[in-house]
């Protein structure tokens, strides 16, 4: 998962102080010796640095295990150096009671084959190490977008609803086989507990096809669509998973703000506003930039701003969770976070790029189209 930016450091650094602005003297940690030792994949960026800051400054938690291919900052964690798809792991997870597993490349910029041949040979790896050693707990954290953004959804979707999603989207695919995965490992493995946390539009420091569409100077409606967004901010997520390493709720779960926002009310908030395009339009021409290699993002991500795909977070309100964040705080902190970028068809443009397009990019945008329709309906009346 990306790192992240100097907003969301400064939020770790509230849970993580540097020595310099706390006092020698550390309080006493009374219940370090009854809680479990649990193990963070990908902790040296990302949700993997926060949560792994987020642990070691908790008294409920007995020791932290890092593991990245670079050391991180987190002083108070165990540090161990190596890819998550070497078998080696197996013994760096010994003695570890949790596996939190959060080693996943979903750069919009990686090439997709070695993307997938990452995520799931390192998702395997992990299960089949941590079951070699007597770990009993492993939480994987996938994404609400493996529901699928499907215009017949229900809102919101339940958790148990049947996972609708294809591979069409960026890192789509890689996360339903790294669930199938998840689902299989407790079969092969007695005693292995799997347990599987699926954010919403994610936010805070986070970099893709959904962040990158508040990015452009006109949000892109389809025709006859009907968007709906629900946000997670990564400090609620943080802390959702510090309740799975806790044991606290198991099984699979969403984890995202309560509610959501109609696509008005996200225009009306954001201050942006919409460029319409008919549906074969919009899809087509997403479906030819990728081809030719213009953009990162396939024509399947545009459907996660098309349709519904919005979830209940009931499992987590069941056992005491509650975000601290609403859908309209993150979308306010992630208007700030990219502020000053500028995204053309989900290409985010260089600073001489958005100086040439940055004005004017909603107008180029809409020629373009509109060149596509006249060029349509032109060929369809010589027939």
């Amino acid at each position: 998962m990306s790192s992240p930016d100097p907003q969301v450091r400064a939020a770790r650094n509230l849970t993580n102080p540097s020595p310099e602005s706390t006092p020698e003297t550390k309080r006493p940690r009374t219940s370090r010796n009854r809680g479990p030792v649990v193990a963070v994949t990908g902790a040296a960026t990302g949700i993997g640095e926060l949560l792994t800051a987020h642990l070691a400054a908790s008294d409920a938690i007995k020791q932290v295990i890092a593991i990245d291919e670079r050391r991180g900052e987190v002083s108070e964690a165990t540090w161990h150096i190596l890819d998550v798809r070497d078998p080696a792991i197996a013994e760096k997870l010994r003695g570890a009671d949790v596996v939190v597993h959060l080693a996943l490349d979903l750069d919009l910029e990686t090439d997709p084959a070695a993307r997938t041949a990452y995520n799931v040979r390192g998702t395997q790896t992990v299960l089949t190490a941590a079951a070699a050693v007597g770990v009993h707990r492993v939480v994987l954290c996938t994404s609400a977008m493996v529901y699928g953004a499907l215009a017949d959804n229900d809102v919101p979707l339940s958790e148990d609803a049947e996972l609708r999603a294809t591979a069409e989207a960026t890192g789509v695919g890689d996360l339903l086989e790294i669930e199938r995965l998840g689902r299989r490992a407790p079969r092969a493995h007695p005693g292995l507990n799997v347990t599987v946390v699926r954010p919403t539009v994610l936010v805070g420091g986070t970099d893709t096809a959904l962040t990158r569409y508040f990015e452009s100077p006109r949000l892109l409606v389809v025709a006859g669509s009907r968007p709906t967004w629900q946000f997670c901010h990564v400090e609620d997520l943080v802390t959702a998973l510090e309740y799975a390493a806790l044991e606290k709720i198991d099984g699979e779960f969403a984890v995202g703000c309560d509610g959501w926002l109609e696509q008005e009310e996200v225009e009306e908030l954001s201050g942006v506003r919409r460029m319409e395009l008919p549906s074969a339009v919009a899809l087509g021409a997403a479906a030819r930039l990728h081809r030719i290699g213009l953009t990162p993002s396939p024509a399947g991500d545009l459907a996660y701003t098309m349709h519904p795909w919005v979830v209940s977070v009931s499992r987590l309100h069941d056992v005491g969770w509650r975000p601290k964040w609403t859908n309209e705080e993150v979308l306010g902190a992630l208007l700030e976070e990219v502020e000053g970028r500028h995204t053309l068809a989900g290409r985010r443009l260089g600073r001489k790029d958005a100086t040439a397009a940055g004005a004017a990019g909603a107008t180029v945008a809409l020629l373009g189209a509109a060149a596509v329709v006249r060029r349509a309906r032109k060929a369809r009346r010589r027939i």
